[in-house]
């Protein structure tokens, strides 16, 4: 699951399709990264945890890191937050990358909170819950 940074929305994409496999006793190889390495190493941002934590998802251990050219051949799948991250994932994929490239909400953008408030947080929070909802493991729905 892909953003910018790797500090707002791939780390709760990620936090969230962790609880959400767990609870359908699924094993996925699942892992979130920024187009950019500005924050790597970095863990996401406060009011990202904040948010996650108070409604059950565990983000503070997880550590921006950049996309690289193995996710393109380790992963299935590569989710990306909007349409730009989509263009430059298409733009940095190898010619054997191995992966598919989809939009996580398959035809919107997921907003950016990073400039927001608190209540930009809780909207991305819960359009990211919604989509994971009704899901069922099956990649194809993405």
């Amino acid at each position: 699951m892909v953003c910018t940074g790797n500090i707002c929305r791939s780390p709760t994409m990620e936090a969230v399709a962790r609880t959400r496999t767990l609870e359908l006793g699924i094993q996925l190889h699942l892992d979130s990264a920024g187009t950019t390495g500005w924050h790597e190493g970095e863990p996401p941002d406060p009011r990202t945890i904040e948010v996650g934590e108070a409604a059950g998802y565990s983000l503070a251990n997880l550590r921006a890191r950049k996309v690289s050219r193995e996710d393109f051949l380790a992963f299935d799948l590569i989710l990306a937050a909007d349409r730009g991250h989509l263009r430059q994932l298409a733009s940095m994929a190898p010619g054997d990358a191995t992966c598919r490239l989809a939009l996580f909400l398959g035809d919107k953008d997921l907003p950016d909170p990073y400039y927001g408030t608190r209540e930009d947080f809780l909207a991305v929070l819960a359009v990211i819950q919604g989509r994971f909802a009704g899901w069922k493991g099956d990649l194809s729905a993405f």
